[in-house]
């Protein structure tokens, strides 16, 4: 029988905060791509496309409980990484990496997908073997086996965005599950050594990445052009911005992906550090009210659903933004609910489904 309370607990905070965020990036999406000339459907039309359906998806995920998602998680999480797979034999290449899967109106990237499939089977792993006193290296060889699969596919592509996303997220919810203190101290010594020998296994293009971050004027027209032209653009947009379409670095085309990795950096240009202000206030509302779900969840699955992609959308954020300042490499991880891209969009909307699914239920035990 339908419970009325699920209606009367509906999370409308959350849905209209993701929906602000999102309309306010598609708004950017038109006025970064004012200048182009294309007789093809406009990415702003299509970016509303996808927001309105990745709307029905996540409103069509608050329809079912999502404690039945735990009898599922490893189904999930095997079809995502048979996805993997078939993208690596068959899937679509474009400009050296081969990480989409074409179906003719849409290509899609298994990468996005394996991010909900890891947060699903995590919770389910550390919803049925809780430890009060913290796990032990022992007791991770599973979840970090189950975790590793994947990332190697991925840095096979080759996509070391979305790989360091993944390992991003497992990390947040292990530290919220709980680690002891000298277990904490192994990994991280261990994360230093597979850092350490990771760099040799890297290509040449993402190592000169990371040479660019550390010094981008090195090569100001080449590998250093992107990041250059990005810190130009959110520097010149001072207090109040340029004004709507009337971005230079955007509109006479000298900051490249500007519809994608650097959309940050034309709505910076033209609304300035106020606008951006407001921008990043909504973004940390965001966070702050996932944890908040989190921290009301019925059940530790929900806890740990919550606090996946709740970290999810964190780790998006923290790496873009350091991205477009010049703080961190530029790796191609897209702005969530901002950056051009179905399939992330998509992936994004699904997480805030899984969301408002944990809050809506949160009476029930």
């Amino acid at each position: 029988m339908f419970d009325r309370r699920l209606v009367s607990n509906f999370d409308w905070v959350l849905l209209l905060t993701v929906i602000l965020l999102a309309g306010v990036g598609v708004v950017n999406l038109f006025s970064a791509t004012a200048s182009w000339n294309s007789t093809a459907t406009p990415l702003y039309l299509k970016q509303l496309l996808w927001l309105s359906g990745g709307v029905l998806i996540a409103l069509t995920i608050c329809l079912f409980d999502y404690r039945h998602l735990q009898h599922f998680a490893v189904l999930l999480y095997g079809l995502s990484v048979s996805l993997l797979v078939y993208v690596l034999l068959l899937g679509k290449t474009s400009m050296g990496a081969t990480r989409w899967i074409s179906l003719g109106f849409f290509n899609l990237q298994p990468g996005e997908v394996i991010k909900i499939a890891i947060i699903l089977l995590l919770a389910r792993i550390f919803a049925k073997t809780a430890n009060p006193f913290g796990y032990g290296l022992f007791e991770l060889w599973k979840p970090t086996l189950w975790l590793l699969v994947p990332v190697v596919l991925i840095l096979k592509e080759p996509d070391l965005g979305t790989a360091m996303m993944v390992i991003f997220i497992a990390v947040t919810m292990l530290l919220f599950a709980g680690v002891k203190r000298g277990t904490l101290v192994g990994l991280g010594f261990i994360g230093i050594l597979v850092a350490v020998a990771g760099w040799f296994g890297l290509h040449d293009y993402q190592r000169a990445r990371i040479r660019t971050f550390m010094n981008p004027e090195a090569d100001p027209l080449g590998s250093g052009f992107h990041i250059i032209q990005s810190k130009i653009a959110v520097g010149s947009g001072g207090l109040f911005g340029k004004g709507f379409i009337q971005g230079t670095q955007s509109q006479l085309s000298f900051l490249p992906e500007r519809h994608t990795d650097f959309a940050f950096s034309v709505f910076a240009e033209e609304w300035g550090f106020v606008g951006s202000f407001a921008l990043l206030f909504f973004y940390l509302f965001l966070i702050v009210w996932g944890l908040y779900v989190a921290r009301r969840a019925a059940d530790r699955f929900g806890l740990f659903l919550a606090v996946g992609v709740t970290a999810m959308i964190f780790w998006h954020i923290i790496v873009n933004l350091g991205m477009v300042i010049g703080l961190l490499p530029v790796v191609g991880v897209p702005l969530p609910l901002f950056s051009y891209g179905g399939t992330s969009m998509v992936t994004t909307m699904i997480g805030v489904g899984l969301l408002m699914n944990v809050s809506m239920r949160r009476f029930m035990f």
